[in-house]
């Protein structure tokens, strides 16, 4: 713990001074034109996604919006684990003093997000534009019950990791340097107002705690649309994952995202779908793994079907040999797969699309 230690603070003496200091007081408001929404006890909703939650900030159709997210954890947990009291951000202890009804799930989610236009059947297209580190550490964490393995870890265990933004890696020793690749553990949408309050920890047709490393800087996530103004929420920023994240925790920190947020009204989605500059992804969610993985595929197929014109048997052969399906998270009650496909593959429709641009 010393050399984690001895590690945070040479990492925070460099961070902390310049970008967090900028971002920990700015206020919630509009800034050169892209709406900016912080987090404080009135504009997040910690641990549920739901409805009847009142949003917090409206934008329109293709607004940008900048959303500073929230850790996962306490100051108290964060101090005994051995983080400075200074670097435990005001907001943290601010919303963990002063809102006194959270769960039933544990994540504190900035927003909701109230997007004109967005109606029930609609896709709310969600282009994350940027992800900066908020913080310069992460942490990671198991404990009785919970993970993947909890015969084998029977106990708990929290570890502090510094963040080198100018090198993008984590130090998780003094042997070990993990890439970083932030991105969200949870963007969603308001669920279908009969299913109530749901809690922030299964992810579900409203995507929510997807647990997704492909959401990063660049991406668009494809969200259905259950409720008026979608309610978009944002939360639990991780810094970096593997695919499963099987001792249920990534590494955890607060992120600061820029989305533009555009209402599809010619798009009709039973489940989150994602893009990427290189690849196009499927998602399945169920509380059994072969039924997530037959529903990434389903969806991978109906993909094929509807947006690359392929024959159902075409589609099913197709992603059998060129899609890779990957277990996204296995923790989070419904478990997470993920079908990928390259746009490379589709060279004749691109070299359509190229003649007619010139």
């Amino acid at each position: 713990m010393k050399q984690i230690a001895s590690l945070l603070v040479l990492a925070a003496a460099a961070f902390c001074t310049v970008s967090n200091a900028q971002h920990r007081t700015a206020p919630t408001g509009n800034h050169n034109g892209v709406q900016r929404l912080d987090p404080t006890p009135k504009t997040v909703c910690w641990g549920y996604y739901d409805a009847a939650a009142p949003p917090v900030l409206r934008v329109k159709s293709s607004d940008t919006v900048e959303v500073h997210t929230l850790i996962t954890s306490s100051p108290e947990r964060l101090e005994a684990a051995g983080v400075k009291p200074e670097q435990v951000e005001q907001s943290l202890r601010d919303i963990h003093r002063d809102v006194k009804t959270h769960g039933p799930g544990g994540h504190i989610l900035t927003g909701p997000i109230f997007v004109e236009g967005a109606e029930p059947g609609d896709v709310l297209e969600v282009r994350i534009k940027r992800i900066r580190l908020a913080i310069p550490y992460a942490y990671n964490g198991f404990g009785p019950n919970r993970g993947f393995l909890p015969e084998d870890f029977p106990y708990a265990r929290t570890k502090i990791i510094a963040l080198d933004e100018k090198a993008m890696v984590a130090r998780f020793s003094d042997t070990i340097e993990i890439p970083l690749h932030p991105f969200f553990g949870s963007i969603g949408v308001a669920p279908p107002a009969s299913s109530g309050k749901i809690s922030s920890g299964p992810p579900w047709i409203h995507a929510g705690n997807l647990d997704n490393k492909e959401l990063v800087e660049g991406t668009t996530l494809y969200i259905p649309v259950h409720a008026p103004g979608a309610l978009l929420l944002v939360g639990d920023g991780h810094a970096g994952q593997g695919n499963g994240e099987v001792d249920i925790t990534a590494l955890e920190t607060s992120l600061i995202g820029t989305f533009q947020l555009v209402v599809r009204k010619d798009m009709h989605l039973k489940w989150p779908r994602a893009e990427t500059p290189t690849h196009f992804i499927t998602m399945g969610i169920n509380e059994d793994l072969n039924e997530a993985t037959k529903g990434a595929v389903r969806e991978m197929i109906d993909y094929l079907v509807s947006e690359r014109k392929l024959s159902r048997d075409d589609a099913y052969m197709l992603a059998s040999v060129a899609a890779d399906v990957c277990i996204t998270q296995l923790v989070d009650g419904n478990k997470g797969v993920h079908a990928t496909i390259p746009k490379a593959i589709f060279k004749r429709q691109q070299d359509n699309v190229r003649r007619s641009k010139q």
